[in-house]
């Protein structure tokens, strides 16, 4: 019993991250700031630093590294918010994020910049 809680413990350490932060998103983070730009993000999503982006369709993505979840089923990692990005209704297919036509390349730029919000 004893060495389960040891496991159990070691486990969550390594999956939440011993600072507590996010994993790092690679990628260009200022492309990523003007793709959100010109992709109208904003338009459903609050986003720091993105001139206009006050939308409050979608989630503020303030933070968003920071959550657990992605459309709250995705775990969070720069992996899955990309492909979020590109094909959101693979993760759910009733989700109100329309798929915009963003490259790879694009959606881990713009991922890299959201990973560096407060």
């Amino acid at each position: 019993m004893r060495i389960g809680l040891i496991l159990l413990s070691a486990l969550m350490t390594v999956a939440c991250g011993r600072d507590g932060g996010p994993p790092p998103a690679e990628g260009d983070t200022e492309r990523g700031r003007e793709l959100l730009r010109q992709f109208a993000c904003g338009s459903c999503h609050d986003i720091p630093g993105v001139a206009a982006a006050m939308g409050n369709v979608g989630p503020p993505l303030g933070g968003v590294a920071r959550r657990a979840y992605l459309a709250g089923v995705l775990p969070n990692t720069p992996q899955n918010m990309a492909d979020f990005i590109r094909e959101p209704q693979k993760a759910d297919p009733r989700t109100a994020m329309p798929a915009m036509g963003v490259t790879e390349d694009q959606a881990r730029d713009m991922t890299a910049y959201l990973y560096t919000l407060p």
